[in-house]
């Protein structure tokens, strides 16, 4: 008998992505608007949504500013790939490293509850837009991220404040509210933390 595919919401993606059996995920949306997810991509619309890990995710409800207590450690583990995106893309290290602590806190595994991922915490549309095939991975994670900041950079002019909130909320949200910080409160609190770790990382 042939298996049907299993269509979830995704509230079921962070309930069920620690499954070890847990597998890819797919997406299409249909002519009424309504999108569907799955793991069996049995439809011709489906394109990937979301690639997991061979390995075990852990899930974490991530907010900005929340360090984990292997954040140092990792941060190490992590400095050559920081190094080498900074190199490549023309962004401070000590930027990158300010982004990845505030998002993440140097954690791989971080997944948002808006589906953000991995280190830099990337969207999976962001993922696809560069090029990102597993955001858990660190070193393409990072590559992702380096490449979207210098791309803000560009977008506003080196205006550290502005990338810092179009990489919090957009770069729509910075541009539809006449290139000023959103007046939303997670965007509010990000830039000044990101901004307060870019000096600590900057002194280091």
């Amino acid at each position: 008998m042939k298996a049907k595919p299993t269509i979830i919401s995704f509230s079921l993606i962070l309930l069920l992505i620690s499954s070890p059996a847990w597998a890819d995920i797919y997406s299409f949306t249909a002519a009424d608007g309504t999108v569907h997810l799955s793991n069996v991509p049995s439809d011709g619309r489906y394109t990937l949504y979301m690639r997991t890990p061979s390995e075990n995710p852990t899930v974490s409800v991530n907010k900005p500013g929340r360090v984990n207590t292997a954040s140092a450690e990792n941060r190490q583990r992590y400095s050559h790939f920081v190094k080498q995106a900074a190199q490549t893309y023309n962004i401070e290290p000590a930027l990158l490293e300010a982004v990845i602590a505030t998002e993440s806190g140097f954690n791989s595994n971080a997944v948002s509850p808006k589906g953000a991922v991995g280190l830099m915490q990337i969207m999976p549309d962001t993922a696809k837009r560069y090029g990102v095939s597993n955001l858990y991975d660190p070193m393409q994670n990072i590559s992702g991220g380096a490449q979207y900041l210098s791309d803000l950079m560009q977008l506003f002019n080196n205006d550290l404040k502005l990338v810092l909130a179009a990489y919090n909320a957009g770069e729509n949200a910075v541009i539809r509210h006449g290139n000023r910080i959103p007046p939303y409160n997670e965007t509010i609190r990000y830039v000044p933390k990101v901004m307060g770790a870019y000096t600590k990382y900057q002194q280091m």
